[in-house]
């Protein structure tokens, strides 16, 4: 069944996507690139709800009283180091600690609770801290590694080329959406995971090792971690739409659940 057919059955589950904030024209913006509000809405059939960067300001709970599910984007921000532990240095940035200060907290409610999580590039390294674990930067300098960065080009179709083979591991959560066979993905970032979190479990790794796409081990519903953008191709590459309707499948199923609960205790 695809996304629209989906999206007219019923009221469409809500997903909560945390915001970056920026600062361009005068104003400071808390946003989301389209692309992920697009995939949410049109593959997922889902509708996103963008979450302001307050921090503390904000009552998670009250949050997930009103989704289904969460998203964590993409961004050329990084997490600060300092919440796994590390000094930061040039090559850590840049930052944006408003993001981080909303979605750590966010993302430890979101498991709590048992809602989908779905967590992307950055997110998927916040995924990791916010778990205990720890982020490597510049991995391209490192021995045996390769160089994962984007391609220089002005062209974001360029940029984002599904270019880079992965591995995935048989048995686990990715296998179950993607199956077994290798596939190609458009992986772009010069930090990736060091330490992996202790409740984190390795789903997909790059021909060098680096790790590419995680699962929570203890995790009540769907929360899976991909380092790649699938949001970027979810209309086009299958690989990228499935996970999408994946994601939506699992919002839609914590939705009836919770529909169901509700109406018992009515």
């Amino acid at each position: 069944m695809n996304a629209g057919v989906r999206g007219q059955s019923g009221s469409r589950p809500v997903v909560a996507v945390p915001a970056d904030v920026k600062s361009f024209e005068g104003y400071r913006w808390h946003a989301v690139a389209a692309q992920y509000l697009e995939a949410v809405a049109h593959v997922a059939g889902a509708m996103p709800m963008v979450v302001p960067g307050l921090g503390g300001e904000l009552d998670y709970s009250r949050v997930l009283d009103f989704v289904d599910g969460v998203m964590l984007t993409g961004s050329r921000s990084n997490v600060h180091p300092g919440n796994y532990g590390e000094v930061p240095t040039p090559a850590y940035e840049p930052f944006d600690e408003a993001r981080d200060a909303t979605t750590l907290p966010l993302i430890r409610a979101t498991l709590e609770r048992g809602l989908p999580l779905f967590a992307i590039c950055r997110g998927y390294q916040e995924l990791n801290v916010a778990l205990g674990g720890s982020i490597a930067t510049e991995i391209q300098e490192q021995p045996d590694r390769m160089d994962h960065r984007a391609p220089d080009s002005t062209v974001q179709d360029e940029r984002f080329a599904i270019r880079q083979r992965i591995e995935i591991r048989p048995g686990g959560q990715l296998a179950s959406i993607l199956g077994t066979e290798p596939i190609k993905v458009n992986s772009l970032h010069r930090q990736a995971i060091d330490r992996l979190a202790d409740d984190l479990e390795i789903e997909a790794t790059a021909q060098d090792g680096t790790i590419e796409a995680v699962s929570v081990r203890t995790a009540k519903a769907f929360a899976l971690g991909v380092q790649w953008h699938p949001e970027y191709w979810a209309g086009s590459d299958p690989a990228s739409r499935t996970l999408f309707e994946a994601f939506g499948d699992a919002l839609r199923g914590y939705r009836s659940q919770k529909a169901t609960l509700l109406s018992a205790a009515g």
